[in-house]
């Protein structure tokens, strides 16, 4: 147990190393931390119940920020493009207004959603599934800008350097990631200084963020205001250390990318308050929800209602929102006085599927085995 007396400064120099320990697993019967609490709630979550709307009000979109939300003036804040190009550019957000106007509505899934449900525990941002969201997102396409600057033909990667400042298993560093150089050309690519309409809010980066349709969260990066091109890969923390799937400590693991298919279901009926079980009334009962993947549209959308002993083909909702928006699915259920664990599996167009099991790693990044959803339908 933690002491006063275990709090009191030490006599020796700090360190940064201080400030943050090893990542760690959590043992078995150990509780949520009063850390992860904390970041908890920092961080929230979509309300699951605002799954029923096609578009995320902001407010209610989710919400990561991995250190400090920066004081940022959108008069005087500059983009600037360097490093292995033939022209670096610095452009304002008045120019970049001033160029092609896009507006793409896009799934945004943080890569931990899912980790609080794996066992053993990693520790961290302890998201369940809510960690989502789906938003239109406008802004100025990023290939005609790099292309511009004159990229050198060596150059392999693009790093992006956001305004957010901390530290993180003891290295001090602004938020850095970097996309290959193929991914940032892509046409799809944006640099976004509206949200639904708005300008940004200062949580979802304003007054410029970077948004990657069809990559995890962790490759938007908020308050961008360097975007370098390197002729070596990029080592920085977060693409080499921190987002990387690994079975142990030890395995240098591969790279986070793409959004993996998941469907989750809008919760039915009304809650318990502290359980968040639901109650349902007897009889037809339409379940509804989202999908969504990164790799490739959402082609099928299959529903269990008793904790995954069988499942029936839902309906999928015709969409026009593109390919990096999320789809509803219906399905028509009787329910029956009793107890029901219902969920959903997706199936994207490049044939992969959610698993039933959990796909352990020790960061509990890409988790998307299916969601369980008690519902208790008490007889009339």
């Amino acid at each position: 147990m933690t002491t006063l007396d275990d709090r009191k400064p030490s006599s020796r120099e700090p360190t940064l190393a201080d400030v943050s320990g090893p990542s760690r697993l959590a043992e078995p019967d150990e509780a949520i931390s009063a850390e992860e609490l904390q970041l908890a709630a920092r961080n929230h979550g979509i309300p699951l119940e605002a799954l029923r709307y096609d578009v995320t009000p902001a407010g209610l979109h989710y919400l990561l920020i991995h250190y400090d939300i920066p004081e940022l003036d959108p008069a005087t804040h500059t983009l600037t493009i360097g490093g292995a190009v033939d022209r670096p550019l610095t452009v304002t957000l008045a120019d970049l207004r001033e160029r092609q106007r896009v507006t793409r509505q896009v799934t945004l899934e943080c890569a931990g959603n899912g980790r609080a449900l794996l066992h053993p525990r990693p520790v961290s941002q302890p998201w369940l599934v809510e960690a989502v969201g789906n938003a239109k997102w406008t802004g100025t396409p990023l290939a005609p800008l790099l292309r511009e600057s004159g990229i050198d033909p060596d150059a392999v990667d693009v790093v992006f350097t956001g305004a957010d400042h901390g530290v993180e298993r003891g290295v001090e560093q602004d938020y850095q990631r970097a996309l290959p150089v193929a991914d940032a050309l892509r046409e799809e690519v944006l640099l976004a200084y509206e949200m639904n309409g708005a300008p940004l809010l200062p949580q979802h980066g304003a007054p410029l963020r970077l948004i990657v349709p069809g990559w995890y969260g962790m490759a938007h990066v908020k308050w961008v205001h360097s975007v370098e091109l390197r002729t070596e890969p990029f080592e920085g923390y977060q693409n080499a250390v921190a987002y990387r799937v690994r079975r142990d400590a030890d395995d240098p693991g591969v790279p986070v990318t793409r959004i993996e298919p998941r469907a989750v279901v809008r919760p039915p009926g009304f809650p318990d308050f502290m359980s968040r079980r639901r109650v349902l009334r007897p009889g037809p009962c339409l379940l509804d929800g989202r999908a969504w993947s990164g790799h490739a549209p959402v082609v099928a959308v299959e529903v269990t209602t008793d904790g995954g002993e069988s499942w029936a083909p839902a309906e999928l909702d015709p969409t026009d929102a593109g390919d990096f928006a999320w789809r509803r699915w219906r399905y028509e259920w009787v329910a029956d006085p009793g107890r029901y664990v219902l969920g959903a599996r997706a199936t994207d167009a490049s044939g992969r599927t959610q698993p039933v099991e959990q796909q352990w790693n020790r960061g509990g990044f890409a988790n998307n085995m299916v969601q369980r959803v008690e519902v208790v339908v008490p007889a009339e």
